[in-house]
């Protein structure tokens, strides 16, 4: 016998979905069945190439990176089998926390099980009640999560902006005990990146410590090392944190800092201590690619100059990282650009409300290293008769 449902609890959902509906913000789930060369199929359709993704190096279907991911499973087995401090802790997990930190440059590093566990378990370990938060407004939703779970005060300041930091230190810092600024190293809408040697030295004045999601900036940028290296600030973010679910290719998140920090995390933090260990899979997987990362200087460069190509031929704004954002306005006219690139063979989403401000729908294009050279060269000729880039 199926499961009683309220109609009250129906009602309500569908109201919900009605209402996001009539503003063009309603999801729905498509299958999507990948292949190398950023090439898809979508629920069985014809093949579209994707810059909508975030394998920004492709290493998601690198042979050697499935190879590792297929030798851990037949070592250690499909699942974890409980919590990393219970038996979850599979040998593997050593080694990808080991080159990490190196590549990090940190004492340590852990892993938790994802981007966004990793967000909502080190941020209230750091900060609460009593404590300051200082958040840029862009920053991603799971940091927003965090923030709320921690009951710190926040404050959100201007996007990137130092002096509004600034200007809330001043009026604000003396009245918290401990104080945390948090942003994103690279923002995933827009592609930019954190000013992070101006917040690292302001933090310092202010004994705050500053936290950066490098989720988009490891692998892609600062030598495939991420944002803090790229800003000349590694010195200045002691809390780096990040996935494994992008340019890595393979998925989970992690911290990576002082070894005290670190123990604490693994000690403490709830996402960590109640949360089944990533399958070895993903571990192996993680710990080849992040090897390819380090010694292949032209794979980590090839995303950021395709997305600097394309802009260039599209007179949009020289991009620093993968991500080019074009922004359309109304979702409608969003969703009506990215059915007409799919009608071509491309699979671009269009971004709405929430994740973007209202009448800021876009397209936002990413760049793999795996893209062929004449899939991008075709991509701009199609924009261009679409009538989509910036004015000439």
């Amino acid at each position: 016998m199926s499961a009683r449902i309220p109609a009250s609890l129906d009602a309500f959902a569908t109201e919900k979905l009605n209402a996001l509906e009539a503003k063009n913000q309603r999801r729905r789930l498509v299958s999507s069945a990948r292949t190398d060369g950023m090439a898809m199929r979508v629920e069985g359709g014809p093949e579209l190439i994707s810059f909508t993704d975030n394998d920004y190096l492709g290493l998601s279907t690198h042979p050697e990176v499935i190879e590792a991911a297929r030798e851990a499973t037949s070592r250690f087995g499909a699942g974890a089998g409980a919590s990393r401090l219970v038996t979850g802790n599979h040998p593997l997990y050593a080694a990808l926390e080991e080159s990490l930190a190196r590549i990090k440059g940190t004492e340590d590093a852990c892993v938790f099980g994802s981007g966004y566990l990793a967000n909502v378990g080190i941020i209230p370990t750091l900060v609460g009640a009593g404590d300051l938060i200082i958040a840029d407004e862009l920053v991603h939703t799971c940091i927003h999560a965090g923030m709320q779970l921690s009951k710190a005060t926040v404050r959100f300041f201007r996007h990137s902006d130092v002096a509004h930091v600034r200007d809330i230190l001043q009026a604000e810092r003396a009245s918290f005990g401990r104080a945390l600024i948090v942003v994103d190293g690279v923002y995933s809408m827009d592609g930019d990146i954190a000013p992070l040697k101006e917040l690292g030295a302001l933090a310092a004045d202010y004994d705050t410590w500053l936290m950066n999601d490098d989720a988009h900036a490891l692998g892609t940028i600062g030598s495939g090392r991420g944002s803090a290296h790229a800003c000349d600030a590694a010195h200045l973010v002691p809390l780096q944190m990040g996935t494994l679910s992008k340019a890595v290719g393979s998925y989970g998140g992690y911290l990576a800092a002082s070894e005290p920090v670190v123990d604490l995390m693994r000690t403490r933090a709830r996402s960590f201590i109640y949360t089944t260990g990533l399958p070895p899979a993903a571990v192996g997987a993680a710990i080849k690619a992040l090897e390819l990362i380090e010694n292949d200087a032209e794979l980590v460069a090839r995303p950021t100059r395709l997305a600097q190509g394309f802009a260039a031929a599209l007179n949009l704004p020289r991009p620093e990282t993968p991500i080019v954002p074009l922004v359309i306005g109304t979702e409608s006219d969003a969703l009506a650009a990215s059915a007409a690139l799919a009608e071509q063979g491309f699979k671009v989403i269009a971004f709405r409300p929430p994740t973007v401000a209202e009448g800021t729908s876009r397209l936002r294009f990413s760049f793999s290293a795996s893209h062929r050279d004449a899939d991008v060269d075709r991509l701009i000729e199609t924009c261009r008769a679409l009538g989509l880039g910036g004015n000439a």
